[in-house]
């Protein structure tokens, strides 16, 4: 943050030379593996409804084998789906959606997950240019196998795998020069080779020209890697935490929080069904969530980031940036999965009227 708590400019210097890109998000490249299931199917799987289990490469195979054999079953009623996903690779979808010029970087193996992720991530307007990894280091594609309860709450079984391969090597420097936003993924921050591809990446922006934008992620980044999130933010331009992740950040109250993030030049922090709140140099904007059905949660915040980010990219004000936000997030909580699947500008256009 700027020494003197006073916010800074949401650019620093002048772009080198125009964007390519509106948007490029770094960040763990994961298939998302959707189904449906029961209070008891997760009881027999060991598993905590509404938790999110880091898992290992045996018990991944042990769930993924079992959600395609639950799917296989006559009268399922259901097909097991899978696609490209992480929370910033989801937020990328939904902007390329939204219009906005989107790249993305992260990790898969060259397996038949990392194909599924590489083919559906390009159907969806997505640029991806990270080269597949094999051999040791590959470790498999990542995966998270997401079990949706007849409530709408949802419990995850992620298997990191290739993610953990992230390192500067990854980071495409033409690329990051070339796109007016980065988006970086708390989740990435785990591995020490991830954390100095953040700083590379966050450096060869700042020094292009280009804005840096941050998730936190999960409350629990932000208890591990307190210290480091809070170094970062002198090179962050635009900052996304929901409440639980702002409080724990800077372990305080919500009002603390938006004491601690207000020398930012953007900070965005969203709180669920009591919407959220947009701080840029001195003014609060309250942005209300919209109504809909809940029936997923799974990708709310990512769609969110999405809205704000295609819609500052697209020189929109930062309350219509929020409004656009809160469209994208009402749209993927109201049906299963973490993508949209009606028309996302319709949905902006109707917010917006």
């Amino acid at each position: 943050m700027h020494p003197t708590g006073r916010p800074r400019p949401l650019t620093q210097t002048t772009p080198s030379s125009p964007a390519r890109f509106d948007l490029l998000g770094l960040g763990n490249a994961i298939v998302d593996v959707l189904a449906p299931a029961s209070v008891e199917t997760l009881a027999e799987y060991g598993m905590i409804p509404g938790a999110m289990n880091l898992i290992d490469a045996e018990r991944a195979e042990l769930l993924y084998a079992a959600l395609r054999e639950m799917a296989a079953r006559p009268g399922a009623g259901h097909a097991l789906a899978q696609s490209s996903g992480g929370s910033v690779a989801n937020s990328c979808v939904a902007a390329a959606a939204l219009g906005a010029r989107v790249a993305y970087l992260g990790t898969v193996a060259e397996d038949s997950l990392g194909d599924i992720f590489a083919d559906d991530i390009a159907r969806a307007g997505v640029h991806f240019p990270s080269a597949r990894l094999s051999g040791a280091d590959a470790r498999g594609t990542a995966r998270c196998m997401i079990l949706v309860a007849p409530d709408g709450s949802r419990t995850m079984n992620t298997y990191l795998g290739a993610c953990t391969a992230f390192t500067e090597a990854q980071v495409d420097e033409d690329i990051v020069r070339a796109s007016a936003i980065i988006y970086l993924e708390g989740y990435l921050f785990d591995d020490p080779a991830a954390k100095a591809a953040f700083r590379k990446a966050a450096r060869i922006a700042r020094q292009a020209g280009r804005r840096v934008a941050l998730s936190i992620s999960d409350p629990f980044c932000a208890d591990r890697h307190r210290a480091d999130f809070r170094a970062l933010l002198a090179d962050v331009d635009i900052l996304f935490a929901n409440e639980l992740e702002a409080e724990s950040l800077f372990q305080t109250d919500f009002e603390g929080a938006v004491r601690a993030v207000a020398s930012l030049p953007v900070a965005v922090l969203t709180r669920g069904p009591l919407g959220s709140v947009i701080l840029s140099a001195g003014e609060r904007i309250e942005i209300p969530a919209l109504p809909t059905e809940v029936v997923d949660t799974t990708g709310a915040g990512d769609a969110y980031a999405a809205g704000f980010l295609a819609g500052l990219a697209a020189g929109r004000s930062l309350r219509d940036c929020g409004l656009t936000a809160a469209a994208c997030a009402a749209e993927v909580i109201s049906h299963y999965g973490a993508r949209p699947e009606r028309d996302l500008r319709a949905e902006v256009a109707a917010a917006m009227a």
